[in-house]
């Protein structure tokens, strides 16, 4: 399935995105890796440089995926230097948690930036490539917060919803053109992301948070590589989330009912 495509990886400098470039540069891919901090990509490349074959190519490219211009710009370079991207994996995502009365509305601005137009503008910059070749596949990271709203979650949800509408509906427009999505939404999963967060998070969030496993990133990107190969629209890892999802889906009032009570019991509000 990877074995000589292109494929451009944004936020592959830490995380999932990191272990899937490791994934993908085993199973024979040539990648892009795309984040903003140089020396974590010059550090990730160095070492998947050391599992490539020869004939395995690979760039690590710092770009702010929240700036259009920027993200055209890098896109070229990888056409003009690897080839035209096959796979788009828009990984790059940030998190935050806060009463809503609480978040400044920039706060609201700057992660929808980076969540829901970073991955916007990735899809925009590589449509082009793709249509020249008849065809690509996109897979974009949503979250099980793009399903079902959460305690403290107010900015979180919102770009992850925005992205999640945005993967259905280019599923649908782009699907005659052959090209592919794939909309991964896992739950909480161990990464940086989450170690940050768990260092001011909310007591009501860490509690409605944590009604589902905390998964390890290995099984996340595990269900990503496998719902990839299988041709899946909709990936998400955990059988209990996959559950849960049903069961919001079937008899929604029972999972709000869950949360309720969970918020109910440690609710401590702002200050």
């Amino acid at each position: 399935m990877f074995a000589g495509r292109n494929i451009i990886i944004t936020g592959g400098s830490s995380g999932l995105g990191k272990l899937l470039a490791h994934r993908m540069a085993r199973e024979g891919a040539n990648l892009v890796l795309i984040a903003r901090d140089p020396l974590k990509l010059n550090a990730v490349q160095d070492e998947i440089l050391g599992i490539m074959n020869a004939d395995q190519r690979i760039m690590a490219i710092s770009c702010d995926v929240a700036d259009y211009r920027n993200v055209e710009t890098t896109f070229q370079t990888v056409a003009e230097t690897i080839g035209r991207p096959q796979m788009l994996i828009n990984s790059a995502g940030v998190i935050t948690e806060g009463y809503f009365e609480q978040m400044p509305v920039e706060k609201f601005r700057e992660v929808m930036d980076i969540n829901y137009f970073g991955t916007l503008h990735c899809i925009k910059a590589v449509l082009p490539y793709f249509k020249q070749q008849g065809g690509g596949t996109v897979v974009n990271m949503c979250s099980m917060a793009g399903r079902f709203g959460a305690f403290g979650y107010s900015v979180y949800c919102s770009s992850k919803f925005a992205v999640h509408g945005l993967t259905d509906a280019l599923r649908a427009e782009l699907k005659p053109q052959n090209i592919r999505f794939h909309l991964v939404c896992p739950p909480e999963f161990a990464s940086p992301m989450v170690e940050e967060l768990n260092k001011y998070r909310t007591p009501e969030n860490l509690k409605v948070a944590h009604i589902l496993p905390i998964l390890d990133a290995d099984t996340v990107a595990d269900a990503m590589i496998k719902g990839i190969n299988q041709g899946r629209y909709l990936i998400i890892p955990g059988r209990m989330t996959r559950f849960l999802d049903l069961a919001n889906r079937v008899l929604p009032f029972t999972s709000r009912l869950i949360m309720d009570l969970q918020t109910k019991l440690n609710y401590r509000g702002p200050e």
